[in-house]
């Protein structure tokens, strides 16, 4: 019997000093975060009234205590636990703060020397207002030329999820005005060889809740006379540019869409486009069908400009450098990203300006390079280009206001 209670002694002894040990090791050493679940908020969802949930955590060691902020806001600062466990509810004020995007973030320190963290941020959207909208009606909203844009405006009651028009098989995003407009705007390419005719289309809005609203309208495409040139260059200028670059159209053509489906969100231009060089003419306007020895009949869809030699070409407008390379029928080219799938290039440079590099993000009037001739190029000239989701659309008309 004596050395039995003698063994149960040592049995809660071991058994105590391994307790006291384990949360003494952890207390100093362990460097794990608690884990912490939120449950009732989903990033990046609609919610109207007062939203219910919960968080919970839980630590090796112990939780100290809880932080929670709503935009910045403390709503609980150093709520004490001191548990190893816990689950709190959470009430969310949906009704009593503004519709639109909010943040909602919690933090959760343990009880270890270490203090150790984990923060869970959510974003939300609060929704209490049943989704309106309307087309605003433009002079020229019902009507666009071949090879030009077609300009809508949308107005809406609040911020929404998505906003598309479905037109000419494709799908165009709507983005703000500017930011937290209530206006909204989309631009529509038409293709230079889109038949002339009337053209239905639907907007589809949709909000933060999920509440569709589909608006109709119909475009009318205007015939648009493009001239006929032929183009004589001497000698084989596309074999001589093989000794400069192994990159051809179809390589630019292959990376230009790529660009066009990775462009920005953000709308990264304002106001209107400007020519991109101290112009002294136009020698090929956009949409000329131009028949050449080296490469047959082709539309030219874009501006041949030309100054004086050499001279500085530069932005049209703010937006990041997403290209710099030299192909063989463009020569030494610059793509610039202006977000919502608009990107302007500039070909044919003699050379680059020193301070350009992809990724750049730069202003409207910023130098890209100078006027030169190479690539597949008779002459000093700029080509200028600009593409809305890849279709090549007549850069003048971005130079004036829409109306």
């Amino acid at each position: 019997m004596f050395l039995q209670g003698r063994y149960l002694f040592a049995i809660i002894f071991l058994s105590i000093t391994g307790f006291v040990g384990r949360k003494m090791y952890l207390y100093y050493f362990d460097t794990t975060p608690p884990v912490v679940t939120i449950q009732g908020f989903e990033d990046e969802k609609g919610y109207s009234g007062d939203v219910q949930g919960s968080i919970k955590g839980s630590s090796k060691y112990k939780i100290s205590h809880v932080s929670m902020w709503l935009d910045g806001t403390a709503m609980h600062e150093e709520f004490k636990v001191n548990r190893k466990q816990f689950d709190h509810p959470i009430s969310i004020p949906c009704k009593s703060i503004t519709d639109g995007r909010h943040t909602i973030k919690f933090e959760v320190v343990d009880a270890t020397k270490n203090k150790n963290i984990t923060v869970v941020e959510k974003t939300f959207y609060t929704d209490n207002l049943p989704l309106q909208a309307s087309l605003v009606p433009l002079n020229s909203a019902s009507k666009a030329s071949q090879g030009r844009c077609l300009y809508i405006q949308l107005q809406v009651n609040k911020p929404v999820r998505s906003a598309i028009i479905n037109i000419l098989q494709n799908q165009y995003k709507f983005f703000p005005e500017y930011k937290n407009s209530s206006i909204l705007e989309a631009i529509v390419p038409i293709e230079c060889e889109q038949e002339p005719g009337d053209y239905p289309y639907t907007v589809e809005v949709i909000d933060y809740l999920g509440a569709s609203l589909i608006l109709e309208g119909k475009m009318h495409v205007i015939s648009f006379p493009f001239k006929r040139k032929n183009l004589n260059i001497t000698g084989n200028k596309l074999q001589t540019e093989l000794e400069f670059t192994k990159l051809q159209e179809q390589d630019l053509e292959e990376i230009m869409d790529k660009l066009a489906k990775a462009s920005s969100g953000e709308k990264l231009w304002t106001g209107v486009f400007e020519v991109p060089i101290a112009m002294k003419g136009i020698t090929t306007d956009f949409g000329v069908i131009r028949t050449s020895q080296e490469r047959g009949r082709k539309v030219h869809k874009a501006l041949d400009l030309v100054a004086d030699p050499k001279s500085v070409i530069w932005s049209s407008n703010n937006g990041i450098v997403v290209l710099k390379d030299r192909f063989t029928h463009t020569g030494n080219t610059v793509v610039v990203d202006h977000g919502c799938g608009i990107l302007s290039l500039y070909c044919h440079l003699l050379d680059y300006a020193d301070n350009i590099q992809v990724g750049q993000r730069i202003k409207k009037g910023h130098p890209l390079g100078r006027m030169g001739m190479t690539g597949y190029a008779s002459g000093d000239h700029l080509h200028w280009e600009i593409r809305v989701n890849n279709v090549a659309v007549e850069p003048m008309q971005w130079t004036q206001r829409w109306n």
